[in-house]
């Protein structure tokens, strides 16, 4: 069988064990987007490629803030900003919920907690606990920083399961003092589906034969992979449970391959092998700020961006060959642009291309920016494309440039050497 392994409200949890005296309070932790990698004294930036995503990120500083409540989150007016990564279920018992903003959540609780991130100790309790899972488990994925999968086909009995991951759980409170659900089935997806009814600090078994019982009242936008635009067109015709989903195989293949892959996982029919090791596919930065409509200023923080996204391939080892930038500007409009370019990569040749889809993407002149992202993909080690050998040797050159600058910024930190044109 497959076991999903989900630590509960994680960023709570880690604080908690720092600050014992949070326990059964409502708690929240709060999030800003890092604007001040665009001070021109920035420093102590830090790069982390196993576990960023949603509220965790590429780059954060190297050092924590000794800011850790709600003056954190002031602007230089007085103004709370921000929005909330998790909250603990005390919290959430006043309608607390992530991605709130952290003045709405205020609003709803007076008295909630409010604590800054601290992403260096969420890395080092995540290793901690992958390491622990390994030493237990044959074969454990690491998703996300908070979740795991593992595969124990053949090394524990399916009659012994529910108190193996009873037993799991329990010891993974004791030894790392972090509060985990766990769900079991035949799949990965099942299994997922049952932690998320395990929480908090549960366990939960779904047999071959209770499958059905249990699936079929679910509501069809809490299975992962179902979100919103999904959830929309299948209650448009009528389906709004996991059973009338699995009712209607007809409806479901006819929306072509996503949906038939879609039917087959809460059917029980699809599943994935565990990967031990998963390669990154891609990287970008992004930032929000406040508005901005001075079109110098955003150019100065491409460059900056750029420079920040640049240092992250270089450490991956990677060629790129696929380039996106996206706008996002005040009265709710976006752009993007995007470039497939299979050349050697070098930071200056990075930059002046980031520079080039800014212009390129830059369609509502008159309208103010709110943020910017870069995203790079396509890895020449996936894609197999071939580098073009125009204007190679200069390539070459200018590489050998950015490796001696790369080690300066190792030895020193990413701000050490900055463009001219950040300044």
């Amino acid at each position: 069988m497959k076991i999903h392994i989900d630590i509960d409200c994680f960023f709570v949890s880690a604080t908690r064990i720092l600050h014992p005296e949070l326990e059964h309070k409502a708690v929240a932790i709060g999030g800003r987007s890092d604007t001040k990698i665009f001070n021109k004294d920035a420093k102590n930036q830090t790069v982390n490629f196993e576990n960023s995503g949603s509220f965790v990120p590429t780059f954060y500083k190297a050092y924590e803030t000794k800011d850790d409540d709600i003056a954190a989150f002031k602007d230089e007016d007085g103004r709370v900003r921000g929005i909330l990564t998790t909250s603990s279920y005390e919290a959430r018992a006043y309608g607390i919920k992530t991605a709130m903003t952290i003045r709405e959540a205020l609003q709803l609780c007076p008295s909630l907690i409010i604590k800054a991130p601290n992403m260096t100790l969420y890395q080092e309790l995540s290793h901690k606990l992958h390491e622990f899972l390994a030493s237990r488990i044959p074969l454990i994925e690491q998703a996300s920083i908070d979740e795991f999968y593992g595969d124990v086909s053949g090394w524990i009995h399916d009659d012994e399961i529910p108190q193996f991951i009873d037993n799991l759980r329990d010891e993974i409170k004791k030894e790392i003092h972090l509060p985990v659900s766990i769900g079991a089935a035949r799949t990965r997806y099942i299994a997922k589906l049952a932690t998320t009814y395990a929480k908090p600090f549960g366990c939960k078994t779904i047999y071959a034969f209770e499958e059905d019982t249990f699936i079929n009242p679910i509501k069809v936008e809490d299975f992962a992979g179902i979100g919103r635009s999904m959830k929309q067109k299948l209650h448009a015709v009528q389906i709004k449970t996991l059973g009338d989903l699995k009712k209607r195989r007809g409806t479901i293949e006819s929306w072509g391959p996503y949906a038939i892959e879609l039917y087959k996982r809460v059917n029980g029919e699809s599943d994935a092998a565990i990967q031990t090791q998963r390669r990154r596919k891609s990287i970008g930065i992004s930032r929000t700020f406040d508005a901005i409509f001075d079109r110098i200023e955003i150019k100065r923080r491409v460059h900056i961006l750029a420079r920040h996204l640049s240092y992250a391939i270089y450490k991956l080892g990677v060629i790129p060959t696929v380039y996106h930038l996206s706008i996002a500007y005040d009265m709710n409009q976006k752009s993007h642009k995007n470039i497939s370019l299979a050349e050697l990569f070098t930071e200056k040749k990075f930059d002046d291309l980031c520079m080039r889809l800014f212009n390129e993407a830059d369609t509502q002149k008159r309208l103010q920016i709110i943020r910017l992202s870069i995203t790079c993909s396509s890895f020449t080690r996936d894609s197999k494309k071939e580098l073009s050998l125009i204007g190679f040797e200069d390539d070459k050159q200018m590489n050998k440039l950015t490796i001696q600058t790369q080690r300066l910024r190792e030895k020193y930190g990413i701000d050490a050497i900055k463009f001219a044109s950040e300044l």
